[in-house]
């Protein structure tokens, strides 16, 4: 009996702990003064969200059902053995019955307990078999789940064509208690699935990376999304309004960052809805022939960062975790080689992002993040020269515009069959293109100047590169710069490494000339050229922001 008692008084101060504990939820709640979420949970909430679907409502009966039952259940042999514990107790005189067995009883306990699933079972398999019977739907969508978004595809019926990401866009002053919570608190988002009402939408789940769970409890429909896999479910709103949801399987630090909101609208809204979409898909098609400015780059460039990467590197970027800092970083301010395999390919715990976005959202995110915050390379990436990485040949360089990079590709294409042989006017003209595309941009580096054949001597068309070099000198006070000659594998090794140390010299007495200082000019090693490459980039110096 002593045993018994401290047992009590331990189950007993649990229980004040739990009451307490619970006390603290409850004017913490009353604290943050949240009220409920439109079409999502509501505060206090104890039951199931109201039902818009004969899924969720079935779900609902059951659960109720279910619950009455086990209520049932629990007064009864609660009831009984309480009962007989205080009437049947010792200091009545009550003596314990000895038998070894009753077979009635065994039976009764046997019977009745398989009769109660039995009844508990038939609705729930009706239920379950209800909610995979995805045939004749009016629309089919394809969601895919990605760290940490959504991604929404109409594949079948009305606004068939029409895709899209879904992005949470709770801002991040509110997540990180910089200001007060709204009553959409994680569960806002920039593109909600948009659904006419009465019409049975089939949903089509899979994952880009790990698996996530699409979840909508007005709907009565969770469905995992798993890669490599494809799942189905179905649901039916029968009122129009907004609903809310969200991932329900941990797919990593941004988890509880990827809510799901549907938009049930009526058909005349619907096709309204669709009409509008397309003409904005049709708008904004992305172009990537197209050679962009850095402003209409850096305008887009931000929408995709915002949408796609403030989450982990923050929209300052300054970074989180195990998410570094992109603002002054080596990658953004580096050769642009190495950032753009870096988001074609992933590292460490940032996922490849080639799947997700096309050619110039990846070619305007990269030129926002190097020309962005304390950030001002001046480098810009075309999307040619992503579709161009895609396929193994990386930008060279710390970056430069298309339009000159273009020009220098067409220009060495044209003359790689004789230019060998070209005579110094030749080359001089040659030169003079290369130039002009450099001057072109502003500030542009990395520049070339071209010499002619077996000379040292700087040529008269250099000018643009050199000013080319003094702009960006004046745009970036505390930038070094490298000068690499070139050189061929022809003729005598040690002859051409001291020819293009002699010409890498003439380029950095006329920087100097410019204005740039001798301790920001750095002279490395001369590189051959191979490979077939034209002639004439073997009689270059190269002109480029130190990393």
């Amino acid at each position: 009996m002593e045993i018994m008692g401290k047992e009590a008084m331990k189950t007993i101060k649990r229980a004040l702990q739990g009451v307490l504990a619970c006390s603290g939820l409850v004017f913490a709640g009353a604290a943050l003064a949240v009220g409920d979420s439109p079409g999502g949970p509501a505060v206090n909430e104890i039951n199931i969200q109201p039902p818009v679907t004969r899924i969720a409502e079935e779900l609902y009966s059951l659960h109720t059902m279910m619950l009455i039952l086990c209520t049932v259940i629990f007064i009864g042999v609660f009831g009984v053995m309480f009962y007989s514990i205080f009437a049947h107790r010792k200091s009545k005189g009550h003596q314990a019955s000895h038998f070894h067995e009753s077979t009635t009883v065994e039976i009764i306990w046997t019977i009745v307990p398989f009769i109660i699933v039995v009844l508990m079972a038939l609705p729930a398999t009706k239920a379950v078999v209800a909610m995979k019977d995805t045939s004749n739907a009016d629309i089919t969508v394809k969601v895919t789940g990605y760290q940490w978004k959504w991604g929404y595809d109409y594949v079948k019926g009305p606004g068939e064509g029409i895709s899209f990401l879904s992005t949470l866009t709770t801002p991040r002053s509110e997540v990180n208690g910089l200001a007060p919570i709204t009553d959409t608190y994680l569960q806002e988002v920039d593109n909600p699935l948009v659904v006419p009402v009465n019409k049975k939408i089939r949903v089509i789940t899979t994952a880009n990376d790990v698996v996530h769970s699409w979840y909508v409890p007005a709907f009565g429909v969770k469905q995992d999304a798993i890669p490599g896999f494809v799942r189905d479910t179905w649901f039916k709103a029968e009122k129009v309004g907004t609903y809310r949801g969200f991932c329900t399987e941990l797919c990593g630090k941004e988890h509880a960052y990827m809510p799901v909101v549907v938009e049930v609208l009526s058909d005349d809204d619907y096709a309204k809805w669709v009409q509008t979409q397309k003409a904005k898909m049709a708008a904004a098609n992305d172009d990537p022939n197209k050679t962009y400015t850095m402003a209409e780059l850096k305008e887009r460039g931000e929408k995709v960062y915002a949408s796609n990467c403030a989450v982990c590197h923050q929209p300052t970027g300054k970074g989180a975790g195990a998410f570094p800092a992109l603002d002054g970083s080596k990658v953004a301010n580096g050769p642009i080689a190495e950032h753009v395999s870096i988001v074609l390919k992933g590292k460490a715990a940032m996922p490849s992002w080639a799947p997700t976005l096309n050619d110039v959202e990846i070619a305007s995110v990269i030129t926002y993040e190097r020309n962005a915050w304390g950030n001002h390379t001046g480098d810009i990436l075309q999307p040619r020269q992503v579709a161009d990485a895609r396929n193994g040949k990386m930008p060279e360089g710390g970056g430069t515009t298309a339009a000159a990079g273009a020009d220098q590709a067409a220009a060495g294409a044209s003359g790689a069959s004789g230019a060998a042989e070209a005579s110094a006017p030749a080359a001089a003209a040659s030169g003079a293109d290369q130039a002009s595309g450099a001057a072109q941009s502003t500030a542009a580096l990395p520049a070339s100047v071209y010499f002619e054949v077996g000379k040292s001597t700087l040529p008269a068309d250099a000018k643009d590169a050199i000013q080319a070099a003094a702009d960006y000198a004046k745009a970036h006070p505390d930038a070094k710069f490298t000068l690499s000659g070139y050189t061929d594998a022809s003729g005598k090794a040690d002859a051409n490494a001291e020819l293009a140390k002699h010409r890498a010299q003439a380029v950095r007495d006329a920087l100097k000339a410019a204005g740039i200082a001798e301790d920001h000019i750095i002279l490395k090693k001369p590189e051959t050229v191979t490979g077939g490459a034209d002639a004439k980039e073997a009689r270059r110096v190269e002109i480029g922001p130190a990393a």
